[in-house]
Order: C-alpha cells, then structure tokens, then sequence
C-alpha cells in the first residue's frame, strides 16, 4: 500500500542570529556598543537545564562549537531535510529580540532593523522554503509600525513577532502594531519570554516555569480578547507558539463565562470570547503532551474547530518534537494534512499552494 505524502509546514524554528553577524548592518553608535564596548543583551533564565547542551539539542550545536541554530546548510541538513520540511517560519532565538529589551529602546530599534534586513539576505533569500517573522522595538508603537511597514510587504515575511513577559500586547497603546500587521496581511506572532506568569518572578525551579508556560499565554489571550484587538481589526491572526493546546478549551470556556457574567465592563466586544478565539486564534502543537487518539478528538472537539492547530518542531531546543513521533497514531489523514500544513498554509497568506511531502 502506497504510504499517504504530508505536507510539513514548521511554524516555530529557531534560527540563531549571533551580534557579530548583525554588525554589517548597524550604524555608529550602534555598531561600536558592540564591537568596541562588548554589548550584550542580558540572558534571562536562571536555571540549567537537565540537559547536557542546556536549553539546545546537544546534536545542533555545530562540529566548530558555534551555536545552535547559527548556521543555514547545517539547519538544512538536520531539519528541513531530514524532516523533509515543505516550508519553515523562522522565529529568531530570542535572545536578541529588541521587544524584550526593558529599556535603551533607541538601541533596540536599531537591532530590530538590523535582525530584519540580516534575516531576509542570509536566511530568507537563500532557501526557498523558509519564511521569517519581522522583529520590532514594540514599545515604541509607531516606530514599530515603521519598521512592519518598511519589511512587511517582502514576499518572505509572513509574521511579526512579539514576545509574552511582562506586557500585555492588547493594552491601546500597542494597537498601531496590530493595525500595521493587518495593513501588511502579516500574522501576529506570539512567543513566550521570561518570566512565565505576568508580574511573576522565576519560580524555584526550570520544571516549574517549563509547566507555567501555558499560563503566560492563557494571560495573553484573555488580554487580547476583552481589550478588543480583534474586533478592533477583524481580519487580524495571531498565533500562540510553544505552548501547545490543551489549555484552550478551559479558557475558552471560561472567557465565555465571564462575558456572560460581565459584559457590560467591555462593550467594545461584541461576540463570545470562544467564536473570536476560535476566528482569530492558532496555536502551535510544541511542547506536546504524550496522548491518545481519543483525547486529542476530546480537545479539538472542545475546542469547535479542527483548523485551530499548526504543527511545529521548537528547533533546535531540546524539547524538539518530530513529526514523526508527535501525534497520536491512527488519525485521520485529514485531519493530519490540516494540522501539519494546511492550517498554516491558510493562515500565512504568503506561502505557496499545496506539495505532497513525505512523512
């Protein structure tokens, strides 16, 4: 029997941009901070891992020791080939993100444009399949909105990205970001950062933050529903990533709850919280609990759509989850095509029409 193709489309791969790359596309003063004055943006997690390369694959740390994720043929070879990946949505490392700078936001502007104009050269233009997300000085909203409208029509850009710590993205005065993302047909890309839990401090812990991370995004969510940003711009997407789903049927659930109850506090909302997180919601499968066939049909019928899932690897860190290993046997091929492609592929209005790949 001939084995069923799958399309991959990866939603969450971690390309590592180190500062010195960055340097040919910074200006002085910018340029010298670095490479004069040894700037670096503080790392933020306390903790070491359980693992023996810390928060990477040991296996993705390049033969030379530079890091993970720093290199596009070795990236190539391990992930998109080896996982015969039809199209990869580059998400940076983090560590360099301007919008989790808490300060010298001039500084993290010219970074921004830097990590942006260095993505599209390096990365983006020389593998057809991977897409990239743009990265912005958030907390300047209209040099934000400057800077997504300066990349955002690039037909390799599909996303902005911003990260969930300690601001809560639907607060008004963010809202010239959205309106940019929605102006340029680019998704709102959301990626947890440190710490887990808004106004938390680091638990005791790396088990412990690992098992909160749903509850940073669960904050987010109810945020961006009850301050209106998608009834502000309807036609706006935004995906949660690293998080998995099984947090979203309880909240959704519960959102509706509250509406009923309370309302009158938020009449910029005009529908249910649980149809706007269902129209303008996708959550990435990574980190993925071990389950069943049975419960993942219990949580995709909770949540009232099989369209709400979008497949992703969280390369190269060392919870990686395989397609080949991730989801429950015995699914539905159906089901399958939209949660490995097909529901990115709508969401990223950029990406090409459908190609069997191998599984």
């Amino acid at each position: 029997m001939t084995k069923k193709t799958f399309s991959i489309i990866d939603t969450d791969i971690h390309e590592s941009i180190p500062y010195k790359d960055l340097l040919p596309y910074l200006d002085d003063p910018w340029h010298h901070y670095i490479k004069n004055a040894n700037w670096i943006q503080e790392k933020h997690l306390p903790y070491t891992q359980p693992t023996v390369a810390g928060v990477n694959r040991a296996d993705a740390i390049l033969p030379d020791g530079r890091p993970a994720g720093s290199d596009l043929a070795f990236m190539q070879k391990q992930l998109l080939d080896a996982d015969n990946v039809e199209y990869g949505i580059l998400g940076g490392a983090l560590d360099p993100s301007p919008s989790s700078m808490h300060g010298w936001y001039e500084m993290g502007t010219a970074l921004a444009t830097a990590y942006n104009n260095c993505q599209i050269e390096n990365w983006l233009e020389k593998d057809d399949r991977l897409y990239g997300s743009v990265q912005i000085m958030a907390h300047d909203p209209q040099l934000a909105a400057r800077e997504i409208d300066r990349v955002g029509q690039h037909p390799k850009i599909v996303q902005v990205l911003l990260p969930i710590d300690n601001y809560m993205w639907g607060d008004p005065y963010y809202h010239p970001i959205f309106e940019a993302a929605e102006r340029n047909d680019l998704v709102i890309a959301m990626h947890h950062n440190e710490p887990p839990v808004y106004y938390g401090k680091f638990p005791r812990y790396f088990i412990e933050w690992h098992s909160l991370i749903q509850g940073a995004h669960m904050n987010m969510m109810v945020n961006l529903v009850f301050n209106g940003v998608f009834d502000k711009f309807p036609n706006l997407k935004c995906l949660l990533i690293e998080a998995g789903f099984t947090h979203v049927p309880h909240l959704m659930k519960k959102m509706d709850q509250q509406y009923k109850e309370l309302r009158f506090e938020v009449p910029w909302v005009k529908r249910k919280p649980s149809e706007i997180v269902r129209e303008h919601m996708l959550f990435t499968t990574q980190p993925m609990e071990e389950m069943t066939k049975r419960e993942l049909m219990q949580y995709i019928d909770q949540m009232g759509s099989d369209e709400m899932i979008c497949f992703s690897t969280d390369y190269p860190h060392w919870d990686y989850d395989s397609p080949h290993e991730a989801m429950p046997k015995g699914l539905d091929d159906n089901l399958l095509e939209k949660i490995f492609s097909e529901n990115a592929r709508k969401m990223y209005k950029k990406l090409p029409a459908k190609k069997g790949v191998m599984i």
